[in-house]
């Protein structure tokens, strides 16, 4: 009655709610990923589910070939544009992850070299990173440090919230203070009148080639278009010896930017919650590999691997002056911590921020003008884009 697909799936399934309910409840202070993780180490530390659950309940197959699919989806979201004029941003947020990086060669003694490997690109990304460091260090035989990994992804929105929170209120209450002496409500409603002008002058923008075909960019198309270039990626991956998943990630950007594809294809075709859950898939079996009496050598490394980075973070971009390319030192550490948050992380972040500082609309409206864009560039820069990059990277430097 128990031991079958769907009751597998449906314990997989019901984990996965189980977040969701709680990351809503709580207003996302409590993520959602974290309670699902932690459902599914506790149950297999205490024997209740089985070890190869994702294997019974028929996803271990679906997750050997997602990734293409998820990062080529992930591209289709960059906006160039919004990149370039950002450009300082950018740099702040890539510089950001360097520092990790180099970081990490201090964590090698303290916590081992492929545990080090493993962990810093998810640090610096999300779900996809993950994906592929944590399945190159099963295919090694390294249980442990897959395992870190996963939890390393499971708790570092709890690291980078707070700070991220900090520094942007911190910002904000700045912004409020030379909003109110410039005269507020007055100077805003000017600077929307002459945008508004400005906006009128101008001749209306012509419909890209998805805007004019949409209707043919249904449900079955979406997919097969996003199955092409899975594929093209992972031939281009066999003939460079560059990982799949770069080469997917550089196809969705270039090829979205032609205004070819609806930005996000996966969630056009109404497809990516089940597709995260096929990721989320690939995640879950390094977990069944830890025994009791690994928890406190996780901890452990945990703990080490987010007060190294939290401190060469603050000391970079709020002690040494590389936080003058973005001008401020609060904005500054608010974009260096969005590799540990991506998308809508730092987009419900300064949400918050808006509503706890700004007194009505038009002040909440301005901070979200000021902080919303290099929130955004900075989660998109690191999580969606570049974190990919270094994790095609790093996978290669693991040592069995």
């Amino acid at each position: 009655m128990f031991e079958n697909v769907y009751f597998y799936l449906f314990l997989c399934l019901l984990f996965f709610g189980i977040g969701d309910v709680l990351g809503t409840l709580t207003k996302a202070k409590l993520s959602s990923v974290f309670v699902s993780l932690f459902l599914f180490l506790i149950c297999f530390v205490t024997g209740l589910i089985p070890p190869d659950i994702i294997k019974q309940a028929g996803l271990t197959e679906v997750g050997k070939w997602v990734t293409p699919f998820i990062v080529f989806s992930m591209g289709t979201s960059i906006n160039l544009r919004e990149f370039i004029a950002e450009w300082r941003t950018l740099v702040t947020a890539i510089f950001s992850m360097v520092v990790v990086a180099i970081a990490g060669l201090a964590m090698i003694p303290l916590i081992g070299y492929n545990e080090t490997i493993v962990s810093v690109p998810i640090i610096n990304g999300g779900i996809v990173a993950t994906q592929i460091m944590t399945s190159a260090a099963l295919e090694h035989g390294m249980n442990l440090a897959a395992a870190l990994g996963a939890i390393v992804y499971a708790v570092q929105k709890f690291v980078g919230t707070p700070i991220a929170s900090y520094y942007g209120i911190r910002e904000a209450r700045v912004l409020i203070e030379e909003y109110r002496r410039a005269g507020g409500a007055v100077a805003q409603a000017k600077a929307e009148q002459k945008a508004g002008a400005e906006k009128t002058d101008e001749a209306p923008a012509k419909p890209n080639f998805f805007e004019s075909h949409k209707k043919y960019y249904g449900v079955f198309v979406s997919l097969a278009i996003t199955a092409f270039f899975a594929w093209v990626a992972f031939v281009l991956g066999k003939w460079t010896g560059l990982a799949s998943s770069i080469w997917a990630l550089i196809l969705g950007t270039l090829v979205s930017a032609t205004g070819m594809l609806p930005k996000n294809i996966l969630k056009h075709s109404n497809s990516s919650g089940i597709f995260n859950v096929f990721i989320f898939a690939t995640i879950i079996p390094s977990l069944a590999q830890i025994r009791l009496e690994d928890l406190s050598t996780l901890a452990y490394a945990l703990v080490v691997l987010f007060v190294v980075t939290c401190a060469v973070l603050y000391l970079f971009f709020y002690v040494l002056p590389f936080w003058k390319l973005l001008g401020s030192r609060n904005l500054a550490m608010g974009v260096s911590v969005g590799q540990l948050l991506g998308f809508p992380a730092t987009y419900l972040i300064v949400n918050e921020v808006a509503k706890a500082v700004g007194e009505n609309e038009a002040e909440m409206q301005y901070i979200s003008d000021h902080l919303m864009p290099k929130y955004l560039v900075s989660g998109f820069a690191t999580v969606t884009s570049c974190s990919v990059i270094m994790a095609g990277i790093f996978q290669g430097l693991l040592q069995p």
